[in-house]
């Protein structure tokens, strides 16, 4: 059994001839021979080196083949099953399935000052509970909800964060890499019974640091799915054209894809697509920039290609509140993804980019998803909903539709119903005390938080989880990374 996302009914969107996918497949092929990236580890450059790639050790250049390179892609599952803690939550992803999961945000923000402050390991905890009680959010990815928390010293943000999302919720998750954080992480999953999916990003442009290609070798080890991707900056780390940045995008996952199936033949891998757009006024990301959609909906059309599992849509916006702004950005980012095809769209809750989060964000990014969802799902044509002999029935006015059977029946599985938007008349809402949808999603929170509790760990579960914190802990004192103080 596994969690139901959303199945696209209807033909991907795409915005490549397939004669441009081709040319970009060489290209990327090209510039992998030619130029190959830069990989600091020295077990992998003996790993490519043996699969034949020409491997330069002073300056740690590989330059794979591109037979190597269309081998390896052909050995990646095109779909594969995630555990989770509740086998209900198990996902299954490939295919024409899209899950929705989080966007992860640096801080909690104030609804009333729009500062943002850290939050605390309560605040996380909770945020998280709130993120599992949500009909359309299926996962949780990395660093989601926050990456920074008060009184916890940098190198165990990963670690708690992890330990926080297992005993808050039982649905699928993602974690990642820092410091060897991922030995600790991945302990935590065995101790409770799950997979967990590790990451591995390029750093943009070509290279891969060491830790990056551990991460690697550790989650494969373990049997556990990888995440690959990359951080290209379109006019900064890439060329400033989509079609640029998409081959230098390419060129930065393929390597990993390529060592994951080295590893471990047919290994379970995630294909990241998420680049920014640079604000060339300013030298920062245009978060929500319309180019951003363009390299997902193009990245998506390539990967599909390869029948690779694709996760990504960078679903952010460069407002600092819950606005219009923020709605508008952060919609139209995930449609255009979803209907691509996307496999995971991150969209819950973040607000500025990856700096700030909050869970009523969440709640209203539901109903974006739910949305989505209904019109992925497309239009069911026979028999009984075209309705012809009712519509012959009823006939010119004074006939109607209110009372008639076939309404009943259908009007719940045609319409979606978003749960927070205000869809009364003027009147009623005058009489509400003129609500919002802001308004509604706040109270939803509150809701959540007095009545939802997911599935708890067992006792023993829970003590395995805190031996672990302990035990990393304890590593990172020795290494120097924690003060005895903290």
């Amino acid at each position: 059994m596994s969690l139901k996302g959303i199945s696209r009914k209807i033909k991907p969107f795409q915005i490549l001839r397939d004669e441009q996918v081709e040319a970009i497949h060489r290209a990327t092929l090209e510039v992998l021979e030619v130029t190959g990236v830069r990989i600091e580890n020295k077990r992998a450059l003996k790993i490519f080196k043996d699969a034949g790639c020409q491997v330069n050790d002073d300056n740690m250049r590989v330059r794979i083949p591109g037979a190597l390179v269309e081998e390896c892609l052909r050995k990646c599952p095109s779909a594969f099953h995630l555990s989770a803690r509740d086998p209900k939550n198990d996902l299954t992803i490939g295919g024409n399935v899209t899950y929705f999961c989080p966007m992860p945000g640096m801080e909690i923000v104030d609804l009333d000052t729009w500062k943002s402050r850290p939050p605390t390991l309560k605040e996380y905890g909770e945020t998280v509970r709130v993120l599992d009680a949500l009909d359309n959010l299926h996962l949780f990815t990395v660093y989601t909800p926050y990456f920074n928390l008060q009184g916890i010293p940098p190198v165990m943000y990963m670690p708690e964060g992890v330990a926080s999302r297992i005993r808050n919720s039982s649905k699928a998750l993602f974690t990642g890499y820092q410091q060897d954080c991922e030995v600790f992480t991945i302990e935590m999953a065995k101790a409770v019974g799950i997979e967990i999916m590790g990451m591995s990003l390029a750093s943009s442009p070509l290279t891969y640091y060491r830790d990056a290609i551990e991460s690697i070798f550790r989650f494969a080890e373990a049997g556990f799915p990888i995440v690959v991707g990359s951080g290209t900056i379109v006019g900064g780390t890439g060329p400033a054209t989509i079609a640029g940045s998409i081959i230098t995008y390419n060129a930065e996952v393929i390597p990993a894809v390529v060592l994951a199936q080295l590893v471990k033949p047919s290994n379970r891998v995630l294909v990241s697509g998420t680049a920014r757009i640079m604000n060339m006024r300013t030298g920062n990301p245009a978060h929500g920039a319309i180019g951003v959609s363009l390299h997902d909906v193009a990245f998506s059309q390539i990967w599909r290609k390869y029948e690779i599992p694709t996760y990504g849509v960078a679903v952010e916006s460069s407002s600092k509140q819950i606005d219009f702004q923020c709605g508008y950005e952060k919609a139209i980012s995930a449609l255009f993804g979803a209907l691509s095809g996307i496999n995971i769209v991150q969209l819950h809750g973040g607000i500025h980019g990856e700096l700030t989060f909050h869970p009523v964000q969440a709640v209203l990014d539901d109903d974006i998803a739910g949305m989505i969802g209904r019109f992925m799902e497309g239009i069911e044509v026979n028999e009984d909903t075209m309705a012809t002999d009712l519509i012959n029935e009823v006939g010119p006015i004074p006939g109607f539709y209110l009372s008639k059977e076939h309404t009943r029946r259908w009007w719940k599985k045609e319409q979606f119903v978003p749960k927070f938007a205000d869809r009364s008349n003027y009147s009623e809402w005058t009489k509400k005390g003129k609500k919002t949808a802001l308004d509604y999603a706040k109270e939803k929170v509150e809701e959540i938080l007095a009545s939802h509790q997911p599935i708890p760990l067992s006792a023993d579960e829970d003590k395995d989880i805190e031996k672990i914190l302990k035990k990393a802990r304890k590593y990172y004192k020795e290494k120097e990374l924690i003060e005895e103080t903290i």
